[in-house]
């Protein structure tokens, strides 16, 4: 080749370009003229059509558009058709536990044998579960127009189940605490008075459980999240600021706050090695404080404790960590070293709930992942799971009532589980009355003896702004 040019001709419709071989000698170089027209044009034009032919847009939230078909509205008008189907389904007809199981059956088993008296009751519970229906509640106060406007965000019932603490979301901003009284919780009227006193807050509730100071829960225990300058706090707020239940017991009411920052969970003691003691729990550690001395105890962990429950007979207090770890305190033993730990589960997920049997042997935990297991405490092995629950991300608390044996959980689907606590086989689903969302997930209370000893047993359900009785029939 050398310094020799070599030149082809391609055609009429071509241009010439000239290419330098040495530096002042130039050979022209022919191209196609449709080569270069190519070469003009925006390279993404060679993959397909024009850009301007097709383009798309992610739909943000406030979009104008109207209806927007997106797989998140899809699922829910599916999830919001079944959760109407359901409803209908309760109004019209009762459910039946299980083919051929009935009242008259149960009995003649159990009159010829077949049946001792545990599982005859429990098998009774399971029928009345079944037959449950839904009333609306009669909520009478001293301000009516705001029961019209707050919110139900959580409802707890004390060890009698003859008084109903509630915390509600107020319109304006902030939380509203107040006490129903569920003596008057009488079928067919079902009405109830709320006690309500002025102690707002703007902070969140991230956990609350009944107190028992100066009689058995004389007090309500809430852990109260910080916000901007306000430091996070644990407050001891007397029961007898709303209604005085035990005259002549009570003392005028003084409420107590301690800083504790960042409480994810509190729970109240009543074993006589913790008297008068609370736990809650932290990022990292556990915090137990002494009430009336004030002396503190703190424990180191390796994640946040969302989870607590003191044991009543063994000396012990039980935790659920984000990790998924669940371990025990053993209150015997102080802070220093480690043989304070006495027992160590684990859950793949974060452990949201923790409940021990009054037996004391076994413990039931929930997390995150859907999961309800109940745990041997003496072998530290899974022995039953609880299948249908359903949890992503929120706190979400387990009910457990041996009495009827039976185990309640509400899902963030806003559904209510039942369970049998023996065979974990699911009893009932009940749907919301409100539609599904994260705001109206709804809280539960079960009791034997709703309204005090002589009350009948039956779920309560807060949602929204109203409240509903599921009453044995």
């Amino acid at each position: 080749m050398g310094e020799e040019a070599t030149s082809r001709t391609l055609g009429s419709d071509s241009v010439i370009l000239k290419t330098g071989l040495t530096p002042g000698q130039h050979s022209p170089l022919t191209i196609p003229a449709t080569v270069m027209t190519s070469l003009r044009q925006p390279r993404l034009a060679q993959l397909g059509p024009p850009l301007c032919q097709k383009r798309y847009f992610r739909l943000l939230p406030g979009h104008n558009n109207c209806n927007p078909l997106t797989k998140e509205s899809i699922r829910q008008k599916e999830m919001e058709s079944k959760r109407l189907r359901l409803l209908q389904e309760e109004d019209r007809r009762k459910k039946i536990a299980r083919m051929g199981f009935n009242a008259s059956s149960m009995l003649r088993k159990s009159q010829l044998g077949f049946l001792n008296v545990t599982n005859y009751c429990h098998l009774a519970h399971e029928l009345h579960l079944s037959c449950m229906e839904r009333k609306k509640v009669q909520i009478r106060s001293m301000d009516p127009s705001a029961l019209a406007s707050d919110r139900f965000n959580l409802i707890l019932a004390d060890t009698n189940s003859d008084r109903l603490f509630t915390v509600n979301d107020v319109k304006v901003g902030g939380s509203k605490y107040g006490i129903i009284n569920l003596q008057s919780l009488k079928t067919p009227t079902l009405k109830v008075f709320m006690h309500e006193n002025l102690y707002f807050t703007n902070r969140k509730v991230n956990s609350v459980c009944w107190a028992s100071l100066n009689h058995l829960d004389s007090h309500i225990l809430l852990c109260l999240m910080g916000l901007a300058e306000t430091p996070g706090c644990a407050t001891l707020l007397p029961a007898s600021l709303f209604v005085n239940s035990h005259p002549g017991i009570d003392r005028p009411g003084m409420l107590c706050s301690f800083r504790i920052p960042g409480a994810w969970s509190c729970a109240w003691s009543l074993n006589i090695q913790a008297n008068n003691c609370f736990s809650t729990g932290l990022s990292r550690r556990v915090l137990l404080t002494n009430v009336v001395t004030g002396h503190r105890q703190s424990f180191g962990t390796n994640s946040d404790v969302l989870a607590q429950q003191f044991a009543l007979m063994a000396p012990l207090l039980f935790n659920g960590c984000r990790s998924g770890e669940i371990f025990a305190i053993d209150l015997r033993c102080g802070n220093q070293g480690k043989g304070w730990k006495a027992t160590r589960l684990f859950h793949d997920s974060a452990v949201t709930s923790v409940r021990i049997l009054q037996d004391e042997q076994y413990l039931m935990a929930s997390d995150m992942a859907g999961k309800i297991k109940l745990w041997d405490l003496r072998t530290t092995k899974c022995v039953r799971q609880y299948e249908g629950h359903v949890n992503e991300y929120a706190y979400l608390p387990l009910h457990v009532h041996e009495e009827e044996g039976i185990l309640v959980a509400v899902g963030q689907d806003c559904y209510t589980r039942i369970w049998s606590l023996h065979d974990a086989r699911l009893l009932r689903t009940i749907p919301s009355p409100y539609p599904a969302s994260k705001a109206d997930i709804p809280s539960v209370a079960f009791s034997s003896r709703l309204g005090g000893s002589r009350g009948a047993p039956g779920l309560l359900m807060a949602v929204g702004q109203d409240l509903y009785c599921y009453s044995y029939s």
